[in-house]
């Protein structure tokens, strides 16, 4: 997610891993193909004659400058990172991962480093059986970067779970590499909480009505930050975007490939494009699914999420209404009433549930209603524990909250959200300055998702008291220069709103919308022949979309 807040822009917050789914720095980073080995032959830039005409431009908002390039030439304080050689290993059952060094700080190489992580799936020969309808025959293509989002969603557990389900094709062609970001993951991954006290984190409630709940959400926002601030010392202020971009530049040259290829998802589409912003003319085939508008601000981005997930909803309610099993009634107006009263009962007595004595608290109950908007294969799980809910039992809700944390049966937590946290408040300034901000802001929230709306714009405050000052702001991202970026957009994406990636579109000079009419989070790899088509032309044949290019269900 580019928003601050506890909501994830990943394609792995509900596990869509199979098929292949899911500000400004100083200084400079490698020329192509500068450094050690790995497999050669990259993919070249997309054609331009296949590519059609480009999106119309967005006009930035006021006082919004672009990203600006970096310049070509390695500085000789990044030479020495340019020229490791990567040593793979075999691990996790047939991948290979290797490890590498990156600068703490770019500007100030002689600080100090942090080793990065990396997996790859090698190409699948097509006389194995390879080879799609899209292009699976002809030569080798080079590598394929994957990030499924969030911030801090790991790429090597990404890869290792899509790379046996991904197009044949594809497989046939490149070689899929996940890299960990810095923080993330087998990255230096940055920790804050224990699962103890991460379960009360998730339990505290996001819609205080008096000043004792606004203190108790304060508290909990505090520890989490100071938690941070003790576990992770100095990388906390060095794990941003652009940094991670910029590692990514060193691990393309470290691969050999001149251009880098790349399938981001959610987030992953913002540390996509950062980097096409600051090395166009090193972008290959970037496939940008879910995009993130990096021109807005944090209000205005998490406002427009809560607007995204209000969309889904209304979705979901028009499909639930159609089951004979929903269990908030027969029309929408109805199961969205029945929605709200359910969670204030649920605020006034937390549910019981059957893990361990845990009760169903108000904000996990929303947490778990979130969850199930970023997939409608989740709808009939969500009309289950709905169901169970309104009997008195929280455990449905429940384990999808746990689900969305990541949360394990031990009660342990992956390092998912707290990168998160560390990555998106880095990226941009806090988008309040205390909770007389947020009051003031409850309202427009509300109208923009009536059912989400308060608690999102709570969820917003836990970077005002972030240890370490935000290094980012908003920026447009114009990659003036580059190949064609192919910019995938679900018209009922939760998470990542529809508008967001025409306004990427509109902002990337080579940009290419292509627009999905469906529901859930991102949409290659979903199984539509459509959007999986062009996708896969694209990154096999260099063949960008025609202006205008949809796909429906």
């Amino acid at each position: 997610m580019r928003a601050t807040g506890r909501v994830l822009a990943a394609a792995l917050a509900v596990g869509l891993l199979a098929g292949g789914c899911g500000v400004g720095s100083p200084g400079s980073s490698g020329s192509s193909g500068v450094g050690g080995g790995g497999p050669s032959g990259p993919a070249g830039a997309a054609s331009s004659n296949a590519a059609g005409a480009v999106e119309p431009s967005t006009p930035a908002p006021p006082g919004v400058t672009p990203l600006e390039p970096l310049p070509a030439a390695v500085p000789a304080g990044l030479a020495p990172y340019y020229a490791q050689r990567l040593d793979w290993q075999p691990c996790d059952g047939g991948f290979e991962c290797t490890a590498f060094r990156v600068p703490l700080d770019y500007d100030r190489p002689g600080d100090g480093d942090l080793t990065l992580v990396a997996a790859r799936a090698t190409a699948v020969p097509a006389g194995s059986g390879s080879g799609s309808e899209e292009g699976g025959g002809g030569g080798r293509l080079g590598s394929l970067l994957l990030n499924p989002g969030g911030p801090g969603g790991s790429a090597v557990e990404y890869l290792e779970a899509a790379a046996r389900t991904y197009d044949s094709g594809v497989r046939a062609r490149y070689d899929l590499v996940g890299l960990d970001p810095r923080g993330v993951g087998r990255s230096n991954p940055v920790t804050c909480l224990s699962g103890d006290r991460m379960d009360a984190y998730t339990a505290v409630d996001l819609t205080p009505g008096d000043q004792h709940g606004i203190d108790a959400l304060i508290a909990a926002d505090k520890e989490f930050a100071e938690g941070c601030r003790q576990r992770a010392g100095a990388a906390l202020g060095h794990l941003g975007t652009v940094e991670a971009a910029r590692d990514m530049d060193v691990l393309r040259a470290l691969l050999g490939d001149e251009r880098l290829n790349y399938v981001g998802k959610s987030y992953g589409t913002f540390l996509g494009a950062t980097y096409a912003g600051l090395f166009p003319g090193r972008v290959g085939r970037l496939v940008l699914d879910g995009a993130v508008d990096p021109s807005l601000d944090s209000v205005t981005g998490n406002r427009t999420q809560a607007g995204g997930f209000e969309t889904a909803w209304a979705a979901f309610a028009k499909d639930c209404a159609k089951h004979e099993d929903c269990p908030l009634g027969r029309t929408e107006q109805q199961i969205g009433d029945q929605l709200t009263a359910l969670l204030a009962t649920v605020q006034a007595d937390p549910l019981p549930s059957t893990d361990h004595g845990r009760r169903l608290t108000a904000a996990q109950a929303t947490t778990g209603v979130i969850q199930a908007m970023y997939a409608d294969f989740l709808w009939p799980k969500l009309r289950t524990a709905l169901t169970d809910a309104k009997a008195g039992d929280g455990t449905g809700l429940l384990r999808l909250s746990d689900s969305y944390y990541g949360r394990e049966a031990d009660g342990s937590y992956p390092n998912l959200m707290f990168a998160n946290t560390a990555v998106n408040c880095l990226d941009l300034p806090a988008p309040f300055a205390g909770p007389e901000d947020v009051q003031r802001a409850v309202p427009d929230f509300e109208q923009a998702s009536p059912h989400f709306g308060r608690d999102m714009a709570w969820m917003a405050l836990a970077c005002t008291y972030w240890p370490v000052r935000a290094t980012g702001t908003a920026h447009t991202i114009r990659a003036a220069g580059a190949a064609p970026i192919v910019v995938v957009g679900t018209t009922r994406d939760p998470a990542t709103p529809y508008a967001w990636a025409q306004a990427l579109a509109g902002q990337l000079e080579s940009g290419r919308l292509l627009t999905y009419d469906g529901d859930g989070h991102t949409a290659y790899g979903h199984h539509d022949a459509c959007v999986d088509g062009v996708v896969n032309r694209y990154l096999l044949a260099g063949e960008a979309p025609e202006p205008g290019k949809r796909c429906a269900r």
